[in-house]
Protein backbone atom coordinates (compact mmCIF):
# COMPACT_ATOMS: atom_id res chain seq x y z
CA UNK A 1 0.00 0.00 0.00
CA UNK A 2 2.88 2.28 1.20
CA UNK A 3 4.56 1.48 -2.09
CA UNK A 4 1.79 2.35 -3.88
CA UNK A 5 1.03 5.35 -2.76
CA UNK A 6 4.83 6.44 -3.32
CA UNK A 7 4.64 5.16 -6.82
CA UNK A 8 1.75 7.46 -7.19
CA UNK A 9 3.30 10.44 -5.54
CA UNK A 10 5.70 9.78 -7.72
CA UNK A 11 3.97 10.10 -10.89
CA UNK A 12 2.18 12.49 -9.92
CA UNK A 13 5.60 14.58 -9.38
CA UNK A 14 7.02 13.90 -12.35
CA UNK A 15 3.52 15.12 -14.12
CA UNK A 16 3.76 18.41 -12.76
CA UNK A 17 7.51 18.96 -13.84
CA UNK A 18 6.71 17.84 -17.25
CA UNK A 19 3.48 19.93 -17.21
CA UNK A 20 5.47 23.33 -15.84
CA UNK A 21 8.19 22.72 -18.33
CA UNK A 22 5.87 22.65 -21.09
CA UNK A 23 3.90 25.71 -19.46
CA UNK A 24 7.52 27.35 -19.48
CA UNK A 25 8.43 26.24 -23.04
CA UNK A 26 5.15 27.32 -24.09
CA UNK A 27 5.15 30.97 -22.42
CA UNK A 28 4.37 33.95 -25.00
CA UNK A 29 7.26 35.97 -26.61
CA UNK A 30 6.31 39.63 -26.51
CA UNK A 31 6.79 42.39 -29.36
CA UNK A 32 5.85 46.15 -27.70
CA UNK A 33 5.88 48.36 -30.56
CA UNK A 34 5.73 52.05 -28.86
CA UNK A 35 5.61 54.91 -30.88
CA UNK A 36 7.05 57.91 -29.83
CA UNK A 37 4.37 60.96 -29.33
CA UNK A 38 1.74 58.96 -31.27
CA UNK A 39 -1.89 59.39 -30.68
CA UNK A 40 -5.10 58.11 -31.09
CA UNK A 41 -4.79 57.98 -34.93
CA UNK A 42 -4.99 55.00 -37.28
CA UNK A 43 -7.58 53.69 -39.60
CA UNK A 44 -8.81 51.34 -37.35
CA UNK A 45 -10.11 54.21 -35.11
CA UNK A 46 -11.81 55.76 -38.64
CA UNK A 47 -14.36 52.83 -38.91
CA UNK A 48 -15.78 53.61 -35.53
CA UNK A 49 -15.69 57.12 -35.32
CA UNK A 50 -15.27 58.66 -38.91
CA UNK A 51 -15.21 62.50 -39.88
CA UNK A 52 -11.65 63.34 -38.07
CA UNK A 53 -7.92 63.07 -38.97
CA UNK A 54 -7.87 59.38 -39.05
CA UNK A 55 -10.03 59.35 -42.21
CA UNK A 56 -6.52 60.13 -44.32
CA UNK A 57 -4.33 57.60 -42.35
CA UNK A 58 -3.90 54.44 -43.74
CA UNK A 59 -1.95 51.59 -41.10
CA UNK A 60 -3.33 48.04 -42.05
CA UNK A 61 -0.71 46.36 -39.86
CA UNK A 62 -1.92 48.13 -37.21
CA UNK A 63 -5.45 47.24 -37.90
CA UNK A 64 -4.24 43.48 -38.70
CA UNK A 65 -3.50 43.32 -35.26
CA UNK A 66 -6.63 45.11 -33.93
CA UNK A 67 -8.72 42.67 -36.21
CA UNK A 68 -6.64 39.79 -35.22
CA UNK A 69 -6.84 40.53 -31.80
CA UNK A 70 -8.28 43.31 -29.84
CA UNK A 71 -8.70 46.81 -30.30
CA UNK A 72 -8.97 49.13 -26.85
CA UNK A 73 -11.18 52.34 -27.92
CA UNK A 74 -10.52 53.46 -24.15
CA UNK A 75 -6.49 53.45 -23.49
CA UNK A 76 -4.94 56.12 -21.82
CA UNK A 77 -1.38 57.22 -20.78
CA UNK A 78 -1.01 58.18 -17.11
CA UNK A 79 1.23 61.11 -18.41
CA UNK A 80 1.98 63.10 -21.73
CA UNK A 81 5.06 63.44 -21.37
CA UNK A 82 7.72 60.72 -22.45
CA UNK A 83 9.77 59.85 -19.26
CA UNK A 84 6.51 60.10 -16.60
CA UNK A 85 4.52 57.59 -19.45
CA UNK A 86 7.35 55.20 -19.59
CA UNK A 87 8.28 55.20 -16.22
CA UNK A 88 4.63 54.27 -15.06
CA UNK A 89 4.47 52.07 -18.03
CA UNK A 90 7.78 49.82 -17.39
CA UNK A 91 7.40 50.54 -13.06
CA UNK A 92 3.08 49.14 -13.83
CA UNK A 93 2.98 52.10 -11.06
CA UNK A 94 1.42 55.30 -11.44
CA UNK A 95 4.36 57.85 -12.33
CA UNK A 96 4.26 59.57 -9.16
CA UNK A 97 5.57 56.91 -7.34
CA UNK A 98 8.89 56.63 -9.11
CA UNK A 99 11.06 59.59 -7.88
CA UNK A 100 12.66 61.29 -10.39
CA UNK A 101 11.34 59.06 -13.02
CA UNK A 102 8.13 61.12 -12.51
CA UNK A 103 9.72 64.22 -14.47
CA UNK A 104 11.39 64.97 -17.93
CA UNK A 105 14.01 67.42 -17.32
CA UNK A 106 16.32 66.28 -14.49
CA UNK A 107 15.29 62.63 -14.41
CA UNK A 108 17.11 59.65 -12.92
CA UNK A 109 15.81 56.04 -13.01
CA UNK A 110 15.13 54.57 -9.59
CA UNK A 111 16.92 50.74 -9.94
CA UNK A 112 15.18 49.80 -6.72
CA UNK A 113 11.99 49.95 -8.26
CA UNK A 114 11.13 46.71 -10.04
CA UNK A 115 10.56 46.67 -14.01
CA UNK A 116 8.77 44.29 -16.29
CA UNK A 117 11.97 43.64 -18.77
CA UNK A 118 14.33 43.32 -16.09
CA UNK A 119 11.89 40.52 -14.44
CA UNK A 120 11.43 38.63 -17.42
CA UNK A 121 15.21 38.51 -17.82
CA UNK A 122 15.68 37.37 -14.17
CA UNK A 123 12.95 34.28 -15.41
CA UNK A 124 14.88 33.47 -18.35
CA UNK A 125 13.55 35.82 -21.17
CA UNK A 126 15.83 37.51 -24.01
CA UNK A 127 15.14 40.92 -23.44
CA UNK A 128 16.01 43.47 -25.87
CA UNK A 129 15.27 46.74 -27.57
CA UNK A 130 16.09 49.12 -30.43
CA UNK A 131 15.65 52.99 -30.48
CA UNK A 132 14.03 54.65 -27.86
CA UNK A 133 12.75 53.08 -24.46
CA UNK A 134 12.74 55.17 -21.45
CA UNK A 135 14.02 58.92 -21.59
CA UNK A 136 16.97 61.13 -23.03
CA UNK A 137 19.82 60.68 -21.66
CA UNK A 138 22.64 58.00 -20.56
CA UNK A 139 20.46 56.32 -18.02
CA UNK A 140 17.60 56.31 -20.26
CA UNK A 141 17.62 52.59 -20.62
CA UNK A 142 18.57 51.32 -17.45
CA UNK A 143 15.17 50.13 -17.00
CA UNK A 144 15.58 47.69 -20.06
CA UNK A 145 19.35 46.20 -18.75
CA UNK A 146 21.10 49.48 -20.45
CA UNK A 147 23.51 49.49 -23.60
CA UNK A 148 23.77 45.64 -23.15
CA UNK A 149 20.11 44.78 -24.39
CA UNK A 150 20.32 47.58 -26.82
CA UNK A 151 20.03 46.54 -30.81
CA UNK A 152 20.45 49.39 -32.93
CA UNK A 153 23.69 48.18 -35.05
CA UNK A 154 21.86 48.01 -38.79
CA UNK A 155 21.39 51.90 -38.10
CA UNK A 156 18.88 54.33 -36.69
CA UNK A 157 17.73 56.27 -39.99
CA UNK A 158 14.34 55.14 -39.74
CA UNK A 159 13.84 58.09 -36.78
CA UNK A 160 14.14 60.73 -39.31
CA UNK A 161 12.24 58.82 -41.87
CA UNK A 162 10.37 62.18 -43.72
CA UNK A 163 13.80 63.94 -43.32
CA UNK A 164 15.84 60.83 -44.67
CA UNK A 165 13.75 60.28 -47.45
CA UNK A 166 13.17 63.50 -48.70
CA UNK A 167 16.86 64.87 -48.81
CA UNK A 168 17.81 61.47 -50.84
CA UNK A 169 18.04 61.34 -54.25
CA UNK A 170 15.85 57.84 -54.91
CA UNK A 171 13.43 58.24 -52.28
CA UNK A 172 12.04 54.54 -53.09
CA UNK A 173 15.71 52.97 -52.48
CA UNK A 174 16.19 55.23 -49.50
CA UNK A 175 12.94 54.14 -48.20
CA UNK A 176 13.78 50.64 -47.97
CA UNK A 177 16.90 50.92 -46.71
CA UNK A 178 15.22 52.25 -43.65
CA UNK A 179 12.59 49.83 -43.47
CA UNK A 180 15.53 47.04 -43.87
CA UNK A 181 17.52 48.28 -41.09
CA UNK A 182 14.17 48.19 -38.36
CA UNK A 183 13.82 44.46 -39.83
CA UNK A 184 17.74 43.93 -39.46
CA UNK A 185 18.08 45.18 -36.13
CA UNK A 186 15.23 43.23 -34.84
CA UNK A 187 16.89 39.88 -36.72
CA UNK A 188 20.06 40.65 -34.87
CA UNK A 189 17.99 40.60 -31.84
CA UNK A 190 16.13 37.28 -32.54
CA UNK A 191 19.68 35.80 -33.61
CA UNK A 192 21.30 36.48 -30.12
CA UNK A 193 18.74 34.03 -28.51
CA UNK A 194 18.98 30.39 -27.34
CA UNK A 195 17.25 27.73 -28.77
CA UNK A 196 13.73 27.71 -27.19
CA UNK A 197 14.51 30.60 -25.37
CA UNK A 198 10.99 33.24 -25.37
CA UNK A 199 11.91 36.67 -26.01
CA UNK A 200 10.77 40.12 -25.18
CA UNK A 201 11.76 43.07 -27.14
CA UNK A 202 10.67 46.75 -27.57
CA UNK A 203 10.72 48.53 -30.96
CA UNK A 204 10.67 52.50 -29.73
CA UNK A 205 10.89 54.28 -33.18
CA UNK A 206 11.08 58.53 -32.62
CA UNK A 207 9.99 59.32 -36.06
CA UNK A 208 6.53 60.76 -35.09
CA UNK A 209 8.17 63.13 -32.50
CA UNK A 210 9.04 66.33 -34.36
CA UNK A 211 11.09 67.72 -36.05
CA UNK A 212 9.69 65.81 -39.96
CA UNK A 213 9.98 67.21 -43.35
CA UNK A 214 7.65 69.93 -44.47
CA UNK A 215 5.43 68.38 -46.94
CA UNK A 216 6.17 65.03 -46.68
CA UNK A 217 2.97 63.81 -45.77
CA UNK A 218 1.73 64.32 -49.18
CA UNK A 219 4.92 63.69 -51.08
CA UNK A 220 5.62 60.38 -49.42
CA UNK A 221 2.37 59.13 -48.34
CA UNK A 222 -0.21 60.83 -50.62
CA UNK A 223 -1.97 62.28 -47.87
CA UNK A 224 -3.34 65.49 -49.17
CA UNK A 225 -3.73 68.70 -46.43
CA UNK A 226 -7.00 69.98 -48.27
CA UNK A 227 -8.69 66.31 -47.25
CA UNK A 228 -8.40 67.59 -44.29
CA UNK A 229 -9.94 71.02 -44.61
CA UNK A 230 -13.60 70.16 -42.02
CA UNK A 231 -11.87 67.87 -40.34
CA UNK A 232 -9.49 69.38 -37.92
CA UNK A 233 -10.84 69.19 -34.41
CA UNK A 234 -12.06 72.86 -32.80
CA UNK A 235 -8.50 73.88 -31.01
CA UNK A 236 -6.85 73.63 -34.05
CA UNK A 237 -7.05 76.36 -36.60
CA UNK A 238 -8.37 75.17 -39.78
CA UNK A 239 -5.85 77.12 -42.21
CA UNK A 240 -3.65 75.59 -44.99
CA UNK A 241 -0.48 75.39 -42.48
CA UNK A 242 -1.93 73.91 -40.02
CA UNK A 243 -3.34 71.47 -42.39
CA UNK A 244 -0.29 70.59 -43.89
CA UNK A 245 1.41 70.22 -40.27
CA UNK A 246 -1.06 67.44 -39.91
CA UNK A 247 -0.78 65.41 -42.86
CA UNK A 248 3.10 64.95 -42.44
CA UNK A 249 2.33 63.93 -38.55
CA UNK A 250 0.26 61.57 -40.13
CA UNK A 251 2.40 60.74 -42.73
CA UNK A 252 5.25 59.25 -39.49
CA UNK A 253 2.49 57.88 -38.37
CA UNK A 254 1.77 55.51 -41.56
CA UNK A 255 5.93 55.45 -41.54
CA UNK A 256 5.76 53.71 -38.61
CA UNK A 257 2.82 51.27 -39.39
CA UNK A 258 5.42 50.57 -42.24
CA UNK A 259 8.29 49.54 -39.70
CA UNK A 260 5.62 47.49 -37.72
CA UNK A 261 5.07 45.25 -40.93
CA UNK A 262 8.74 44.63 -40.56
CA UNK A 263 8.37 43.05 -37.59
CA UNK A 264 5.72 41.18 -38.04
CA UNK A 265 6.73 39.48 -41.45
CA UNK A 266 9.86 38.73 -39.54
CA UNK A 267 8.08 36.86 -36.76
CA UNK A 268 5.61 34.80 -39.51
CA UNK A 269 8.77 33.83 -41.23
CA UNK A 270 10.37 32.21 -38.53
CA UNK A 271 6.57 30.97 -37.87
CA UNK A 272 7.08 32.72 -34.15
CA UNK A 273 3.72 34.78 -35.03
CA UNK A 274 1.47 32.75 -33.06
CA UNK A 275 3.12 32.56 -30.05
CA UNK A 276 3.38 36.11 -29.92
CA UNK A 277 2.03 38.55 -27.90
CA UNK A 278 1.96 41.50 -29.97
CA UNK A 279 1.19 45.01 -28.55
CA UNK A 280 1.08 48.20 -30.40
CA UNK A 281 0.54 52.06 -28.67
CA UNK A 282 2.17 54.97 -28.61
CA UNK A 283 3.28 57.37 -25.23
CA UNK A 284 1.03 60.13 -25.51
CA UNK A 285 -0.64 62.58 -27.99
CA UNK A 286 0.95 64.57 -30.99
CA UNK A 287 3.58 67.64 -30.34
CA UNK A 288 3.35 70.63 -31.40
CA UNK A 289 -0.36 70.82 -31.62
CA UNK A 290 -2.99 72.09 -29.25
CA UNK A 291 -4.52 70.03 -26.56
CA UNK A 292 -1.90 66.96 -27.50
CA UNK A 293 1.34 66.69 -26.01
CA UNK A 294 1.23 67.89 -22.58
CA UNK A 295 -2.04 68.46 -22.04
CA UNK A 296 -4.43 66.06 -19.85
CA UNK A 297 -7.29 66.39 -22.70
CA UNK A 298 -8.14 64.30 -24.78
CA UNK A 299 -5.72 64.52 -27.36
CA UNK A 300 -3.06 64.35 -25.07
CA UNK A 301 -3.52 60.87 -22.96
CA UNK A 302 -5.81 59.13 -24.99
CA UNK A 303 -3.72 56.78 -27.22
CA UNK A 304 -4.24 53.85 -29.98
CA UNK A 305 -3.86 50.13 -28.57
CA UNK A 306 -4.42 46.67 -29.99
CA UNK A 307 -3.06 43.55 -28.37
CA UNK A 308 -2.82 39.82 -30.68
CA UNK A 309 -1.86 36.80 -29.44
CA UNK A 310 -3.84 34.03 -31.27
CA UNK A 311 -3.05 31.69 -28.63
CA UNK A 312 -4.62 33.01 -26.09
CA UNK A 313 -6.55 36.60 -27.53
CA UNK A 314 -9.93 35.61 -29.31
CA UNK A 315 -9.76 37.63 -32.46
CA UNK A 316 -11.78 40.44 -34.06
CA UNK A 317 -12.93 42.06 -30.88
CA UNK A 318 -13.96 45.89 -29.73
CA UNK A 319 -13.42 46.68 -25.85
CA UNK A 320 -14.40 49.63 -24.32
CA UNK A 321 -12.87 48.64 -21.19
CA UNK A 322 -10.89 51.83 -19.93
CA UNK A 323 -7.16 50.88 -19.80
CA UNK A 324 -4.31 52.90 -18.86
CA UNK A 325 -0.86 51.67 -19.61
CA UNK A 326 0.95 50.99 -16.34
CA UNK A 327 -1.49 48.02 -16.57
CA UNK A 328 0.96 46.30 -19.51
CA UNK A 329 3.79 46.19 -16.90
CA UNK A 330 1.26 43.43 -15.05
CA UNK A 331 -0.15 42.03 -18.34
CA UNK A 332 3.03 40.97 -19.28
CA UNK A 333 4.35 39.48 -16.34
CA UNK A 334 1.04 37.14 -16.25
CA UNK A 335 1.13 36.21 -19.84
CA UNK A 336 4.60 35.39 -18.89
CA UNK A 337 3.47 33.05 -15.56
CA UNK A 338 5.35 35.22 -13.70
CA UNK A 339 4.55 36.48 -9.96
CA UNK A 340 3.19 40.23 -10.18
CA UNK A 341 4.91 42.49 -7.49
CA UNK A 342 3.07 44.31 -4.39
CA UNK A 343 4.12 47.55 -5.72
CA UNK A 344 2.54 48.10 -9.03
CA UNK A 345 -0.85 49.25 -9.48
CA UNK A 346 -1.22 48.55 -12.49
CA UNK A 347 -4.06 45.72 -13.30
CA UNK A 348 -2.87 42.95 -15.72
CA UNK A 349 -5.24 42.61 -19.04
CA UNK A 350 -5.06 39.02 -19.43
CA UNK A 351 -8.58 38.33 -17.92
CA UNK A 352 -10.11 41.13 -20.23
CA UNK A 353 -8.07 39.62 -23.50
CA UNK A 354 -8.69 36.27 -22.70
CA UNK A 355 -12.50 36.90 -22.77
CA UNK A 356 -14.91 36.20 -25.48
CA UNK A 357 -16.17 39.18 -25.04
CA UNK A 358 -16.57 43.39 -26.78
CA UNK A 359 -17.62 45.94 -25.87
CA UNK A 360 -17.49 46.18 -21.58
CA UNK A 361 -16.18 43.18 -20.70
CA UNK A 362 -14.58 44.68 -16.60
CA UNK A 363 -17.17 46.83 -15.64
CA UNK A 364 -14.46 48.19 -12.58
CA UNK A 365 -12.53 49.29 -15.49
CA UNK A 366 -14.55 52.73 -15.97
CA UNK A 367 -12.08 55.22 -15.27
CA UNK A 368 -8.38 56.37 -15.16
CA UNK A 369 -6.01 58.71 -13.41
CA UNK A 370 -3.76 61.11 -15.47
CA UNK A 371 -1.48 63.47 -14.84
CA UNK A 372 1.57 65.59 -15.27
CA UNK A 373 4.32 67.34 -13.72
CA UNK A 374 7.56 69.25 -15.08
CA UNK A 375 8.24 68.40 -18.70
CA UNK A 376 11.27 70.99 -20.42
CA UNK A 377 12.79 72.34 -17.22
CA UNK A 378 13.44 75.67 -18.78
CA UNK A 379 9.74 76.10 -19.49
CA UNK A 380 8.83 77.96 -16.04
CA UNK A 381 10.95 80.30 -13.76
CA UNK A 382 13.18 77.68 -11.16
CA UNK A 383 12.38 75.44 -13.05
CA UNK A 384 8.67 75.33 -11.35
CA UNK A 385 6.40 72.34 -13.22
CA UNK A 386 2.66 72.48 -13.94
CA UNK A 387 0.95 70.01 -11.64
CA UNK A 388 -2.05 68.41 -13.04
CA UNK A 389 -3.84 65.45 -12.26
CA UNK A 390 -7.38 64.51 -14.03
CA UNK A 391 -9.71 61.74 -14.09
CA UNK A 392 -11.42 60.22 -17.24
CA UNK A 393 -14.45 58.31 -17.05
CA UNK A 394 -17.26 57.74 -20.17
CA UNK A 395 -19.07 60.70 -19.72
CA UNK A 396 -16.86 63.01 -18.07
CA UNK A 397 -12.80 64.68 -18.08
CA UNK A 398 -12.11 65.98 -14.74
CA UNK A 399 -8.84 68.23 -14.37
CA UNK A 400 -7.18 69.24 -11.13
CA UNK A 401 -4.49 72.52 -11.81
CA UNK A 402 -2.76 72.35 -8.47
CA UNK A 403 -1.01 75.84 -9.38
CA UNK A 404 -3.58 77.26 -11.99
CA UNK A 405 -1.24 81.09 -11.36
CA UNK A 406 1.43 79.40 -13.75
CA UNK A 407 1.37 79.20 -17.16
CA UNK A 408 0.27 75.66 -18.65
CA UNK A 409 2.52 75.14 -21.54
CA UNK A 410 5.01 77.60 -20.08
CA UNK A 411 6.34 81.22 -19.83
CA UNK A 412 7.14 83.29 -22.94
CA UNK A 413 8.70 87.26 -23.25
CA UNK A 414 5.05 88.98 -21.72
CA UNK A 415 4.23 85.89 -20.20
CA UNK A 416 5.53 85.13 -16.53
CA UNK A 417 8.73 86.47 -18.26
CA UNK A 418 10.24 90.18 -18.52
CA UNK A 419 7.98 91.98 -21.13
CA UNK A 420 9.89 91.78 -24.79
CA UNK A 421 9.61 90.76 -27.84
CA UNK A 422 8.00 87.31 -29.08
CA UNK A 423 10.31 85.42 -30.81
CA UNK A 424 10.08 85.17 -34.77
CA UNK A 425 7.93 82.95 -36.64
CA UNK A 426 10.59 81.03 -37.62
CA UNK A 427 12.74 80.50 -34.11
CA UNK A 428 8.91 79.46 -33.20
CA UNK A 429 8.54 76.86 -35.84
CA UNK A 430 12.43 75.23 -34.68
CA UNK A 431 13.24 76.29 -31.24
CA UNK A 432 11.20 75.06 -28.66
CA UNK A 433 12.93 76.42 -25.48
CA UNK A 434 12.23 80.12 -26.72
CA UNK A 435 8.66 80.74 -25.52
CA UNK A 436 6.13 78.49 -23.90
CA UNK A 437 8.77 75.52 -23.95
CA UNK A 438 6.07 72.73 -22.90
CA UNK A 439 4.54 73.11 -26.27
CA UNK A 440 6.89 71.48 -29.02
CA UNK A 441 8.39 73.99 -31.93
CA UNK A 442 6.25 73.54 -34.94
CA UNK A 443 4.60 75.48 -37.96
CA UNK A 444 1.39 75.36 -35.77
CA UNK A 445 2.94 76.94 -32.65
CA UNK A 446 3.75 79.97 -34.60
CA UNK A 447 0.77 79.97 -36.74
CA UNK A 448 -1.09 80.38 -33.35
CA UNK A 449 1.36 82.90 -31.20
CA UNK A 450 2.29 85.22 -34.41
CA UNK A 451 -1.76 85.77 -34.94
CA UNK A 452 -2.32 86.23 -31.23
CA UNK A 453 -3.76 89.68 -31.95
CA UNK A 454 -5.72 88.83 -34.54
CA UNK A 455 -9.68 88.81 -33.88
CA UNK A 456 -9.88 85.28 -35.44
CA UNK A 457 -6.80 84.07 -34.02
CA UNK A 458 -7.30 85.30 -29.97
CA UNK A 459 -9.30 82.37 -29.05
CA UNK A 460 -7.03 79.92 -30.79
CA UNK A 461 -3.75 81.53 -28.42
CA UNK A 462 -5.95 81.87 -25.25
CA UNK A 463 -6.88 78.03 -26.06
CA UNK A 464 -3.32 77.07 -26.35
CA UNK A 465 -1.42 78.78 -23.68
CA UNK A 466 -3.68 81.38 -21.66
CA UNK A 467 -3.60 80.17 -17.91
CA UNK A 468 -6.53 77.82 -16.84
CA UNK A 469 -8.60 77.40 -13.42
CA UNK A 470 -8.29 74.97 -10.59
CA UNK A 471 -10.63 72.57 -11.74
CA UNK A 472 -11.99 71.69 -15.22
CA UNK A 473 -14.67 69.65 -16.43
CA UNK A 474 -15.46 68.29 -19.60
CA UNK A 475 -18.76 66.22 -20.75
CA UNK A 476 -17.06 64.19 -23.43
CA UNK A 477 -20.26 63.36 -24.80
CA UNK A 478 -21.40 66.38 -25.96
CA UNK A 479 -17.26 67.96 -26.28
CA UNK A 480 -14.95 65.28 -26.98
CA UNK A 481 -12.38 67.75 -27.76
CA UNK A 482 -12.63 69.74 -24.48
CA UNK A 483 -13.54 72.87 -25.70
CA UNK A 484 -16.11 74.25 -22.77
CA UNK A 485 -15.00 74.05 -19.30
CA UNK A 486 -18.33 73.19 -17.56
CA UNK A 487 -16.24 73.26 -13.71
CA UNK A 488 -18.71 75.47 -11.72
CA UNK A 489 -21.80 75.30 -13.47
CA UNK A 490 -24.94 74.18 -10.55
CA UNK A 491 -26.42 71.44 -12.61
CA UNK A 492 -23.09 69.85 -12.59
CA UNK A 493 -22.14 70.39 -9.21
CA UNK A 494 -22.52 66.66 -7.79
CA UNK A 495 -20.94 65.51 -10.66
CA UNK A 496 -17.76 67.58 -9.67
CA UNK A 497 -17.82 66.96 -6.41
CA UNK A 498 -18.17 63.10 -7.02
CA UNK A 499 -14.87 63.06 -9.53
CA UNK A 500 -13.09 65.54 -7.55
CA UNK A 501 -13.83 63.04 -4.03
CA UNK A 502 -12.87 59.99 -6.84
CA UNK A 503 -9.90 61.18 -8.17
CA UNK A 504 -7.70 62.49 -4.76
CA UNK A 505 -8.98 59.17 -2.56
CA UNK A 506 -6.81 57.37 -5.60
CA UNK A 507 -4.23 60.14 -5.04
CA UNK A 508 -3.90 59.80 -1.10
CA UNK A 509 -4.09 56.01 -1.23
CA UNK A 510 -1.17 55.66 -3.79
CA UNK A 511 1.17 58.42 -2.36
CA UNK A 512 0.92 61.37 -4.52
CA UNK A 513 3.53 64.09 -2.67
CA UNK A 514 0.82 66.68 -4.20
CA UNK A 515 -2.02 65.23 -2.12
CA UNK A 516 0.33 63.88 0.72
CA UNK A 517 1.45 67.46 1.92
CA UNK A 518 4.73 66.54 0.12
CA UNK A 519 4.14 68.62 -3.26
CA UNK A 520 7.56 70.43 -2.81
CA UNK A 521 8.92 67.12 -4.18
CA UNK A 522 8.07 67.87 -6.98
CA UNK A 523 8.74 71.75 -7.04
CA UNK A 524 12.27 71.63 -6.56
CA UNK A 525 14.75 72.09 -9.01
CA UNK A 526 16.25 68.47 -9.75
CA UNK A 527 19.47 70.41 -10.14
CA UNK A 528 19.99 72.84 -6.86
CA UNK A 529 20.15 71.20 -3.66
CA UNK A 530 23.30 69.08 -2.76
CA UNK A 531 21.27 67.86 0.20
CA UNK A 532 18.82 66.55 -1.47
CA UNK A 533 19.91 63.52 -4.58
CA UNK A 534 18.58 65.94 -7.43
CA UNK A 535 16.02 67.59 -4.60
CA UNK A 536 13.73 64.97 -4.66
CA UNK A 537 12.76 62.82 -1.96
CA UNK A 538 10.82 59.28 -2.28
CA UNK A 539 6.99 59.80 -1.49
CA UNK A 540 6.36 57.98 1.35
CA UNK A 541 5.32 53.98 1.55
CA UNK A 542 1.67 53.57 0.54
CA UNK A 543 -0.28 50.39 -0.86
CA UNK A 544 -2.08 50.29 -3.95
Amino acid sequence: MRMRALMWLLCLTGAMISAGRSAAADRPNIVFAFADDWGRYASAYAKLEPGGPSDVVSTPNFDRIAREGVLFTKAFVNAPSCTPCRSSLLSGQYFWRTGRGAILSGAVWDENIPSYPLILRDDGYHIGFTYKVWGPGTPANAPYGGAATAYAKRGGGFNQFSQQVMGAANADQKRQQLLSQVRGNFQDFLNDRKPGQPFCYWFGPTNCHRKWAAGSGKKLWGIDPDELQGQLPGYLPDVPLVREDLADYLGEVQAFDAGLGELLDELEQRGELENTLVVVSGDHGFPGFPHGKCNLYDAGVHVSLAIRWPRQVPSNRIVDDFVCLPDLAPTFLDAAGVEIPDVMTGRSLLPVLTSEKSGLVDSSRDAVIVGRERHVGSAREDNLPYPQRAIVTKDFLYIHNFHPERWPLGDAPGYGLPAGPMPTFKDLREITVGAFADFDASPTKAWIITHRDDPAGQSDFQRAFGLRPQEELYDLHTDPHCLNNLAGEAKLAAIQVALRERLMLVLKSTGDPRVTGEGDTFDRSPYSDPAQPGGFRKPKPSGK
